[in-house]
């Protein structure tokens, strides 16, 4: 597999190059965007591969759940970077497999309990009860993840690794199960939404569950001076820990301390945040983010 290649349904991969980079020479950077299946058509293009009986509406848990904005702060990131050091390049992976189904930033072989230790979703939905939607949903799975250790392989141990996120502004506990879209509906409801526990605007998950950092420091702390200075506060593993039944955590044990994992509140991208629909990006709100990130990745450089 060639690196930086995209694959239909898979993943859309994008070199940006400054002005004065060698073009021989591997990306500074990769940046990755694992759930970067934003778009309604994303959704409805694979569902309707799917035989499964879905849950009705499902598309509303696909709007709540994908990380709209992080495609678009990937590209203004890598932007960003190449004008201040032309010399430099930047590849961006973007995940096109909706996690709605199955999720390219999970151990598929981790068991249930493992998911909820480390308070993320699973990895196959519990919905995917057909055997050809199993293998469909596999086979883009192991060929995301190819991807992904085609082109870590191919920057390291020279480069570095922006694995991007954005989540909801609210922390709503719901199952994850064939009632999700029901729930979910009742936990957005105006009375009852504001009364989740608010999220840190940024959150660098860099601490495993035993309380190791993996993020390196210098960037960690670059970032949260950078991003301070234009009003917005950086968590350090508030959210979430770091844990094994991701791939993050793989990358991040492979290569310490050139790997950072970022969680960005959706409100500070989207324009607004409308959980049940297909969101706009404000790009204004991406630049005020992408200035202050692009300094503190500079660290590495």
């Amino acid at each position: 597999m060639k690196p930086f290649s995209s694959i239909a349904g898979v993943v859309d991969a994008h070199l940006v190059r400054g002005a004065r980079a060698n073009v021989d020479a591997a990306p500074d950077l990769l940046i990755e965007v694992p759930n970067g299946a934003t778009r309604t058509d994303d959704f409805t293009a694979l569902q309707g591969l799917l035989r499964s009986p879905l849950p009705e509406a499902l598309v509303d848990f696909f709007h709540v759940n994908t990380d709209a904005g992080a495609p678009e702060l990937a590209e203004a990131v890598a932007a960003r970077l190449v004008a201040d050091d032309p010399t430099r390049a930047v590849a961006i992976l973007c995940c096109r497999v909706p996690r709605t189904f199955i999720d390219c930033n999970r151990r598929i072989d981790a068991a249930p309990e493992d998911f909820k230790a480390g308070k993320v979703t699973p990895g196959l939905m519990p919905w995917i009860t057909d055997a050809d939607d199993r293998a469909l949903l596999r086979g883009r799975h192991d060929a995301y993840a190819a991807a992904v250790g085609v082109a870590v392989d191919a920057i390291m141990p020279r480069g570095a690794m922006l694995m991007l996120h954005t989540y909801a502004p609210r922390s709503v506990d719901v199952e994850v199960d064939a009632h999700i879209v029901t729930n979910l509906r009742r936990a957005y409801e105006p009375e009852v939404e504001p009364t989740w526990p608010l999220r840190p605007p940024v959150d660098v998950i860099g601490r495993g569950t035993d309380g190791t950092r993996y993020a390196p420091p210098d960037v960690f702390e670059a970032l949260r001076a950078g991003l301070g200075a234009v009003g917005v506060d950086v968590a350090d593993s508030e959210t979430y820990p770091m844990h094994p039944s991701t791939l993050a955590w793989h990358h991040a044990i492979a290569w310490p301390g050139r790997t950072l994992c970022l969680e960005v509140r959706r409100d500070l991208v989207a324009d607004p945040f409308t959980p049940f629909a297909q969101m706009r990006i404000g790009a204004d709100k991406v630049a005020h983010l992408a200035g202050p990130i692009a300094a503190a990745l500079r660290r590495w450089w």
